[in-house]
């Protein structure tokens, strides 16, 4: 036998085996996580080819970059994702907008079925939230970044306003979070990847509010500011259910100071958004006008 073919292709497999692998080890491993026990035979499996396909996969990291870096210069539509900044804005203003009006029109729904001001306050957040996609979206499907910067600067200080207005839902929701104790409970797993992807989705809403400075558009500045906010938010829901979920040891006074302290900060950090926008709009307006 050719041992060092052998390891080569141990290390290195096909591109196919790698992805079958993928989600038949997460599978695996979260069903041994959930219905089996630690010890048994079954799970010790799981985690070796859980930690198997981790390998491979990160063996092949350099590869994957090289290839994506050929793929976002030489396929056409990649450059065309890549060079057209409306094009990215205008996308991630309908999937957020989508998103948040189901799901505003799921909470209502849900408020009218059991008369809870708790689902009416989230419904009057994702509301907010839709509201103000729609708005920039309107604006930016018509015109460019820069073309019409009074219409922008208009557009930005409505965009603050309306966060002050939304500051109000996220209010109660703090308050039903801390007095009555609402929050959401879900499965370890489940909570797991809810803090990966509201994590990331906070990671990527700081790093697009610094990267879309340089465009010079408000309408641009705004949408990222929403998607921060909506982070933000996540951020607090997220605590609050991993205090549920993982916080057995806790009792409920230190999980109300804990959630108090978090959503008040959280608040006034929209508060310091919202007027922040408010007045750069309006000074940026009366030189513009000027």
């Amino acid at each position: 036998m050719d041992w060092k073919k052998f390891g080569k292709s141990l290390l290195f497999p096909h591109i196919a085996i790698m992805i079958i692998l993928a989600p038949v080890s997460t599978v695996f491993l979260v069903y041994s996580m959930v219905f089996l026990g630690t010890d048994s035979i079954a799970a010790i499996v799981s985690y070796v080819l859980a930690f198997y396909t981790l390998t491979v996969w990160c063996f092949k990291i350099p590869f994957l970059i090289r290839f994506f870096k050929t793929f976002k210069y030489e396929n056409k539509y990649a450059r065309i994702w890549q060079d057209d900044t409306r094009l990215r804005v205008n996308v991630s203003l309908y999937g957020g907008l989508i998103w948040n009006t189901a799901y505003a029109l799921l909470q209502l729904g849900m408020g009218f079925w059991h008369n809870s001001f708790w689902f009416y306050s989230l419904a009057g957040y994702y509301i907010s939230l839709a509201v103000m996609r729609s708005f920039l979206l309107h604006h930016t499907s018509r015109h460019k970044a820069g073309e019409k910067m009074l219409d922008e600067l208009m557009k930005y200080r409505a965009c603050g306003i309306v966060f002050l207005i939304m500051n109000l839902a996220l209010a109660l929701i703090i308050f039903f979070m801390v007095y009555w104790n609402r929050t959401f409970n879900h499965h370890e797993i489940t909570t797991i990847a809810l803090a990966a992807y509201t994590f990331t989705s906070f990671t990527v809403a700081i790093v697009n509010i610094v990267k879309y400075r340089k465009y010079n558009s408000p309408v641009y500045s705004a949408s990222k500011a929403i998607s921060l906010a909506s982070a933000c938010v996540s951020m607090l829901i997220l605590e609050s259910t991993m205090l549920t979920t993982f916080g057995g040891t806790m009792n409920l006074a230190e999980r109300r100071v804990l959630i108090g302290v978090s959503g008040g900060v959280i608040s006034a950090f929209i508060i310091a958004m919202a007027v922040f926008m408010i007045v750069q709009g309006t000074k940026k307006m009366k030189l513009l006008n000027r």
